[in-house]
């Protein structure tokens, strides 16, 4: 299977991983891409004594492996039939494991919380960790309440490449609108609200306008719409804007205090967005699952 034309996703038989391998699954069958169902399976640091119980058939901690690596496949069947899977189980640290099955692929899907073999899976270890360093974007899924809303993406003075190309490539894959937020962040002043200057309206305009056009650029046929609004909280805005959404879309530089981290707005939206959440690095931008202008 050809890992540029390939979505990963972990599985580790939890509620929210199986939201995720089923959001993935869909996103592949858009794509007609494969998809990789990867399980991790920590047992092997904790125990050598892997195999069956005698005289107890089923049984063992090498065939619950398989079992929940099987159950992630029945997930990915059920919401995409006939969708090419590949199985594959790994033993150690669903981290390194992950972050290795997805090199060169386009896109990593985790949950945002899990069990089992990913022992805290949770939005703030290992999920944080793999939106950080994978080489290709990468989608924490929480929840899909809403499969038909458009796709969010928020830009920022940057330009935010690598966001832009990949919520034209959501648009585009699944038939959904596209709506290009910008938040100009006011302060407080004497206790109220602060109100941007012209200056800065005029510039965040600038900034909206230009990422719409990129957007006409790279999906013509796409519905797009825009929206500048101004807080004192670029996360909270976003969230806002980004209620009944299907896939909210932020770019990360990785320019967070620690070395490895997404950045104070993607760590905060990927902390409380109620639905999935794609980070897009910087770097990222030319993976193959970024739409490019004709």
């Amino acid at each position: 299977m050809d890992g540029r034309n390939t979505i990963v996703v972990g599985y580790d038989g939890s509620v929210e991983a199986g939201q995720a391998v089923r959001w993935a699954a869909r996103q592949a069958a858009c794509r007609n891409w494969g998809l990789d169902v990867v399980h991790c399976s920590l047992w092997p640091l904790l125990t050598h004594d892997l195999g069956p119980v005698e005289g107890i058939a089923d049984s063992g901690l090498q065939h619950y492996a398989e079992a929940v690596r099987d159950e992630g496949l029945a997930h990915a069947a059920e919401a995409a039939p006939g969708l090419q899977v590949r199985p594959v189980l790994r033993y150690g640290w669903p981290g390194q494991h992950l972050r290795e099955a997805s090199a060169g692929s386009a896109m990593l899907v985790v949950g945002s919380r899990g069990i089992g073999g990913f022992i805290g899976l949770l939005v703030g270890s290992v999920s944080l960790e793999l939106a950080a360093t994978a080489a290709c974007p990468v989608a924490v899924i929480r929840a899909d309440d809403h499969p038909d809303g458009p796709v969010v993406v928020g830009v920022d003075s940057s330009g935010s490449a690598a966001a832009l190309r990949e919520a034209c490539a959501l648009a585009t894959a699944t038939g959904a609108g596209l709506r290009v937020v910008h938040v100009l962040r006011t302060h407080f002043a004497l206790g109220r609200p602060g109100i941007g200057s012209t200056e800065d309206r005029e510039a965040a305009g600038h900034i909206l306008q230009s990422a719409v056009a990129q957007v006409r650029a790279l999906a013509p046929e796409t519905p797009v719409e825009q929206e500048l609004t101004e807080d004192t909280s670029v996360p909270r805005a976003l969230l806002k804007a980004a209620r009944g959404a299907a896939v909210t879309v932020v770019g990360s530089k990785g320019q967070g205090l620690v070395r490895g981290t997404v950045g104070s707005t993607a760590h905060a939206v990927l902390h409380h967005a109620r639905g999935p959440v794609l980070i897009a690095r910087h770097g990222s931008a030319d993976t193959p699952g970024t739409v490019t202008p004709g």
